[in-house]
């Protein structure tokens, strides 16, 4: 296969599909977040500006990396037990006028051209280079005159915290973003020749795909860049900010590695090590380089054209460089020619996206995926079965349609949203006689991927949502509803599990034989809260009728959310925005 590089801004792959997120983030997570911040609510820190104290967090992790330099060689200290890389330096000149720190890949261009400036052209004299990737560079307390990191992205988040550096003029280099893969893999996520993230996170959802790894965003310039490119791809398949986070952290939550290596992963396919590497993002020049080379695995650079960004390498000079004139010179010295038979690029990369000014736009998606973890959820979901569900509404696009007819769509667009670690049923609730009990089992409670005849329970789910219909002349026993069925996930809780009751109604308790004042129901619910057996309730009521007062108390007694729902994108919003509340830095 041939990378394809994308065309026009209007021929970008947005995506021809609306993939499911049935294997996506266990998101129960979505709806498990109100449970997380119930956890959380009583812990207090200072108050920090957003910017300063997602920097702290970042110099943080970057600096559990542990810099020793002893003998002039930088190691990092990593929490996996694979050994510690050493990332070489130069060592020191005694006579260097202006100190350079470079990405360890443009090094040997920039160390080449600063022999041309040294006297017997040797690697010691006025100018020194020492390789460093970009995480090393930031977290020394003593910062180079010249700095020449692998992206510009490196060159904000300095900037957060005072360390300031001009970088004049374009970038010295480029480099895409690519992602490597066999040949074969790279066609499970690419449509009509063109590779995209959202085809890649379809292809791991839906398990086409078996293993996707990235790097760490927070200590490494591939990871940082690949997930800003995936949350902006992701925006392009919705227009809510907080579905689009929450589509791309599907990919986030299925990675096989989430701190690859990828120079060391390319060592290893190159001497058959590893026979298989799924699919990896990595730059250009280093896949290159690695073609160039003797290899016993065949790689081929997948391009995706819903994200496509790129490793700029600027020339930044330190505020507080005295040697300018020599920072000059060197930068002159650094010719085209050498970069380009380096592997690298010297123009920019067409329709590659720009980065944000900010450094919380791109530090933001990388802490939520540094700290994300995976969690399994059981969940309830109660719908409501009565006659006032037939009640007509007007949705938001002014249409006329049913309270119903509204649930159903809600119900079908949440269920994608349900991830592998759930366990999941599904109650109808309703009395179309005076004898029929509260509320009947649909979907027995039980892991949402486990087979129940020749079905899954998430297809039986799906199908139970889109079949439903609401009872004429039915009665609403919500709250007997909502005790029973926080009665019975009650007795299901257990320690690293997220339960939840998900109750879509239009939110009112009447006209069956087991109605009860809404005093006495939350007197009932606050009695038999267990906090140490923490159930909250996900409300969503409907039509501008619906009893919100009600929904909203019983949300708030178990710490749980209520949502007014009148468009069926409102639920997954909400729930997206639950999810993204637990995850937030804290």
């Amino acid at each position: 296969m041939t990378a394809a590089w994308p065309g026009g801004g209007n021929e970008l792959f947005v995506g021809a599909f609306w993939f499911t997120i049935g294997g996506a983030v266990p998101v129960l997570l979505v709806l498990g977040a109100v449970l997380m911040r119930s956890m959380r609510r009583r812990r207090t820190r200072p108050k920090l500006s957003r910017v300063v104290f997602r920097r702290r967090i970042f110099v943080g992790a970057v600096a559990v990396l542990l810099v020793t330099a002893v003998g002039g060689v930088v190691s990092w200290l990593h929490d996996d037990p694979a050994p510690a890389r050493p990332t070489p330096v130069a060592l020191p000149c005694p006579d260097a006028g202006l100190r350079v720190a470079a990405a360890p890949e443009i090094a040997p261009v920039v160390r080449a051209a600063a022999r041309t400036l040294n006297p017997g052209g040797t690697d010691c004299g006025p100018v020194t280079v020492s390789a460093e990737t970009p995480a090393v560079t930031q977290a020394a307390a003593r910062k180079p005159d010249v700095w020449i990191p692998s992206s510009s992205a490196w060159l904000r988040v300095a900037a957060v915290d005072g360390t300031k550096y001009t970088a004049d003029g374009a970038p010295l280099a480029r480099s895409p973003i690519v992602l490597a893969a066999s040949e074969a893999t790279a066609r499970q996520f690419t449509v009509r020749g063109h590779a995209s993230w959202a085809a890649l996170v379809d292809g791991v959802a839906k398990h086409r795909i078996a293993r996707v790894s990235m790097p760490d965003p927070l200590h490494d310039t591939t990871g940082i860049l690949s997930v800003y490119a995936v949350h902006q791809a992701m925006a392009r398949t919705t227009k809510d900010p907080g579905i689009a986070q929450l589509r791309a952290l599907t990919l986030r939550s299925r990675l096989a590695d989430a701190t690859v290596d990828p120079a060391a992963l390319l060592r290893q396919a190159a001497t058959g090590a590893v026979t298989d590497i799924g699919v990896v993002p990595t730059t250009e020049q280093q896949l290159a380089a690695y073609r160039k080379g003797s290899h016993a695995v065949e790689l081929t650079a997948a391009v995706p054209a819903d994200g496509l960004v790129e490793a700029d390498y600027p020339y930044a000079i330190s505020a507080s460089a005295t040697h300018r004139d020599l920072a000059e010179r060197l930068r002159a010295a650094i010719s085209p020619a050498a970069l380009t038979a380096a592997g690298f690029r010297v123009a920019a990369t067409p329709h590659a996206l720009s980065l944000p000014e900010r450094a919380d736009g791109l530090l933001d998606p990388a802490l939520q995926w540094a700290q994300y973890r995976t969690l399994k959820f059981q969940v309830l979901v109660m719908i409501d079965g009565s006659g006032s569900m037939n009640q007509k509404i007007t949705d938001k696009a002014g249409q006329g349609t049913t309270k119903a007819a509204l649930l159903r769509e809600t119900g079908l667009s949440a269920s994608q949203l349900f991830g592998e670690d759930t366990a999941i049923g599904l109650w109808q609730f309703g009395t179309p006689t005076a004898t029929s009990p509260a509320h009947q089992e649909v979907v027995p409670l039980g892991p949402i991927t486990e087979k129940v005849g020749d079905r899954t329970r998430r297809e039986i789910l799906s199908a139970g949502i889109a079949g439903y219909r609401a009872l004429p002349n039915s009665g609403t026993p919500l709250f007997r509803s909502v005790l029973d069925g926080q009665a019975m996930m009650r007795g299901r809780a257990a320690p690293g599990t997220v339960t939840l009751v998900v109750v879509l109604t239009d939110g009112k308790d009447e006209q069956s034989r087991f109605a009860m004042d809404s005093g006495a129901f939350l007197g009932q619910l606050t009695a038999a809260t267990d906090p140490r057996r923490p159930v909250p309730i996900i409300a969503v009521g409907y039509g501008a009728n619906a009893d919100m007062t009600a929904l909203t108390a019983m949300a708030k007694t178990t710490g749980g959310t209520a949502v007014a729902a009148t468009d069926p994108a409102d639920v997954a919003a909400a729930m997206a925005q639950a999810f993204l509340a637990a995850h937030a830095p804290s």
